[in-house]
């Protein structure tokens, strides 16, 4: 089973110092992969993501991706329907390129109305908005000249020239417990649920089994650890690895960094005893 960490690029631990420090220390300890989330901009006051201060996932990426070799880079998740598919598919082609390969594309629709009706974007047509810009980042990324024709998004793409193309193809691994996202992610490359139970996780593996068996179809997940609990993560792994989980992403919810990287330190030690 892979194992990842999230990095500290949210809330007061935000920083360059902390999230290069955090990707070495991942690397260092053996973690097969750093990740980011993301929102944009967020109501004044809302219950929910616990602080506005988010820093750029593509940009926080390519500066993780700066001072470590190994490590895959992901995204848990990008919200595609709020941006344009083409500057987005330069951004993510480019990490690509500069990380050598390493770029792992987490994607869902989006839940926060607001921050929808802050960029111009109807919330009600999302998916629609999802699945064309995943095709259109797709087309970009492999044809040259490209054509593109669109529906949803705003866009007129005929023999056109956008380059650089990924030196290898990006994964794309898409988020979300919704039926319409379950079907979506077996249209691609793997499934990225998040704080799923250890002992619902069977349940969703046999159902995503069920469409795609083979190897090139991962089932991953992203669970919430603290060093108030790290010490008890051991069975849970086991748990996850024994139904099936190919992937965990482990969001340490630590405020301060040396906690946050102690926890993180724990979790590797807990998985490595599994």
């Amino acid at each position: 089973m892979k194992l990842g960490i999230h990095l500290p690029h949210i809330g007061r631990k935000a920083g360059p110092d902390s999230i290069r420090r955090t990707a070495i220390e991942a690397e260092t300890l053996g973690f097969d992969d750093v990740w980011v989330s993301e929102h944009i901009i967020v109501p004044k006051d809302s219950p929910y993501p616990p602080s506005p201060n988010f820093w750029d996932p593509v940009l926080t990426l390519t500066w993780a991706a700066a001072v470590t070799s190994k490590v895959r880079l992901g995204t848990s998740v990008l919200v595609l329907p709020l941006r344009h598919p083409l500057p987005l598919a330069k951004e993510l082609a480019t990490l690509q390129n500069l990380s050598g390969g390493r770029l792992i594309l987490g994607a869902g629709v989006g839940w926060l109305e607001a921050e929808f009706a802050a960029l111009g974007v109807p919330f009600e047509q999302r998916g629609r908005r999802m699945d064309e810009g995943i095709a259109m980042m797709k087309a970009a990324w492999s044809q040259d000249p490209v054509s593109f024709a669109a529906k949803w998004i705003p866009a007129k793409i005929d023999a056109m020239r956008s380059q650089p193309l990924p030196v290898a193809p990006i994964p794309i691994w898409v988020g979300g417990a919704s039926d319409a996202a379950v079907r979506r992610a077996l249209r691609h490359d793997g499934w990225h649920g998040s704080r799923i139970a250890p002992d619902k996780a069977a349940g969703w593996v046999k159902r995503l089994r069920a469409e795609r068996s083979g190897a090139d179809f991962t089932i991953s997940i992203r669970v919430g650890c603290s060093a108030a609990n790290v010490q008890t993560m051991g069975d849970a792994l086991k748990a996850y690895a024994d139904a099936g989980i190919q992937h965990i992403l482990v969001a340490p919810e630590d405020r301060d960094l040396d906690t946050y990287l102690a926890t993180a330190a724990a979790f590797r030690e807990a998985a490595a005893r599994t």
